[in-house]
């Protein structure tokens, strides 16, 4: 990935603080979001059902196959053959929605489940062009 400028401060998201135009270096996004670039992929989120975990329609998710999934994780299944991004749940048994316009999907037995990955952020665009 291209490198950037980093600023070494922070932009307030609430009232206006003091800017510095302190250049501290030169920053690329594979540093900070890519630790195993062999196991890692990025897929884009295609509906509203994560939402509440920040995972918004039209996302890029950054996806690493090499963690090992843990109940809570945010994770790209393949059930059944088909892919889906969901939180992956211990007290209700399967995979759970971030949003509450949707069912959780419960895990029946003799179903193939398939972990193809742990999500380890998201990328929005805030304007596209």
């Amino acid at each position: 990935m291209k490198l950037s400028t980093f600023y070494g401060h922070s932009v307030a998201c609430g009232f206006p603080s003091s800017a510095d135009d302190h250049k501290e270096a030169a920053l690329s996004l594979d540093d900070h979001l890519i630790t195993r670039p062999a196991s890692t992929y990025i897929v884009r989120a295609n509906d509203d059902s994560m939402v509440n975990v920040g995972i918004h329609n039209g996302d890029l998710l950054v996806v690493d196959r090499s963690l090992t999934p843990k109940h809570g994780d945010v994770v790209v299944v393949a059930l059944d053959g088909q892919l889906t991004c969901k939180i992956l749940g211990r007290r209700r048994g399967g995979l759970i929605s971030a949003n509450d316009k949707y069912a959780h999907i419960p895990i029946w037995e003799g179903q193939e489940l398939i972990v193809e990955g742990v999500v380890k952020a998201s990328v929005r665009y805030h304007r596209g062009e």
